[in-house]
């Protein structure tokens, strides 16, 4: 299960093994949360909330709608001075990574960092972004939200917005941080679309991956489920408010894409009903696919699971509207011993209005992936640590042979 901490291959002693089974048995889940994961013995003990059951707030959390919406609306906003930095990325695209103000005087060099991936749209000004934002940065870590193409006033540059799977822009924001800053442990967390990117990058990168962990939350999986449920009852609602704020993206970058010809379907994208239109008109054109449908079949990242090297925590909630339970790769993350499910019996999509701070204040997820990210951090430390000290033996061995 070392693997699990610390991204090798090395197996650990008899007696390290045996204290991490009983560590996770005297550590049993609440009945009301859904806890599997090939990675449950190790990361577990971590995260002590677990054995505490899961309390929605009272009215509110009663139905997935009124939970989800409630959380869109109502949830404060924590106020933190950002600092903007636009990467130019290599086909000529834009995003932008918001830094909090002050920390490159006011954090040391080797802080951990951590990368935030909001959801479809989404942004720096996203309640749940800023509430993890201001909890790892009380913890005394660095944080940059990584806003898309055209999302958080992202400035759009070229006639491509991004994708479910599209993520070289990933690859190129991890490795402009971790040029920036070389001597940190990076992170990430990714919430709904952005989670799925996340998943889908860790899935690629695989054992080259340079993050020491991630978490993603509300991940919609498997697309194509997705997009079945997203076309059903109440969730047209939120179909249409998502098409809606994609068109005002497109609109306000519009120019870039006069006179486009081909599959291109210029007119549906800048009326779309729906986020299924939208991707029919212009996501999958941009990206290749044949059909919306082989977009959201090949962009799922339910089959990245089983390629994932570095420690993942993945929460969901059971009765989320966006993101079907039904989708969640269950098999391939017990499967895979880097991998960690935690699923709450109510929460809606990126609501979890539970926990101290409810019903306006930070999600109840906040805490345990705070845990779990801090738990990963200290094994790091102490890996290093360790390492280092080894190797100072090493070299004083070598000096006393002399």
């Amino acid at each position: 299960m070392a693997g699990a901490f610390l991204g090798s291959a090395a197996t650990p002693s008899a007696s390290l093994r045996h204290f991490r089974l009983l560590s996770a048995a005297m550590l049993r889940p609440h009945p009301s949360l859904e806890v599997l994961g090939g990675a449950k013995d190790s990361f577990l003990p971590a995260l002590r909330s677990l054995d505490r059951p899961y309390r929605p707030y009272p009215i509110i959390a009663w139905n997935c709608h009124v939970e989800t919406i409630f959380a869109a609306l109502f949830r404060s906003l924590p106020d933190v001075r950002l600092r903007r930095e636009c990467l130019r990325t290599k086909d000529g695209g834009a995003v932008a990574l918001d830094w909090v103000s002050g920390d490159d005087r006011r954090l040391p060099s080797d802080s951990p960092l951590l990368i935030l991936l909001p959801g479809l749209t989404g942004g720096s000004d996203d309640t749940y972004v800023r509430h993890m934002l201001v909890r790892a940065r009380n913890n005394g870590w660095r944080v940059v939200v990584f806003n898309s193409r055209g999302c958080g006033d992202s400035p759009v540059t070229t006639s491509q917005f991004y994708s479910a799977s599209f993520i070289e822009d990933l690859c190129e924001v991890v490795a402009h941080v971790a040029t920036r800053y070389p001597d940190a442990n990076l992170y990430a967390v990714g919430w709904s679309l952005g989670a799925n990117i996340l998943v889908r990058y860790l899935g690629e990168e695989s054992h080259n991956c340079p993050l020491s962990g991630a978490v993603s939350l509300c991940n919609p999986f498997n697309l194509v489920i997705a997009d079945e449920d997203f076309r059903k009852g109440f969730n047209i609602v939120y179909d249409k408010a998502l098409a809606n704020a994609l068109c005002k993206i497109f609109k306000r970058h519009s120019l870039l894409f006069e006179d486009m010809g081909g599959e291109y379907n210029i007119h549906m994208v800048a009326n779309a009903k729906s986020v299924r239109e939208f991707d029919e008109g212009l996501t999958r054109v941009s990206f290749g696919f044949k059909s919306v449908d082989e977009y959201y079949s090949n962009s799922s990242s339910s089959d990245s699971i089983k390629h994932v090297y570095t420690p993942l925590l993945c929460i969901q909630a059971e009765n989320d509207p966006i993101a079907p339970s039904r989708g969640i790769p269950r098999k391939d993350i017990v499967e895979n011993p880097n991998c960690l499910l935690i699923v709450t019996p109510k929460g809606g999509h990126l609501g979890w209005v539970a926990g101290p701070q409810a019903p306006r204040g930070a999600p109840w997820t906040d805490s345990v992936v705070m845990d779990f990210l801090e738990h990963l951090q200290s094994r790091k430390s102490q890996t290093i640590h360790t390492g280092a000290k080894q190797n100072e033996e090493g070299l004083h061995c070598l000096e006393v042979l002399r």
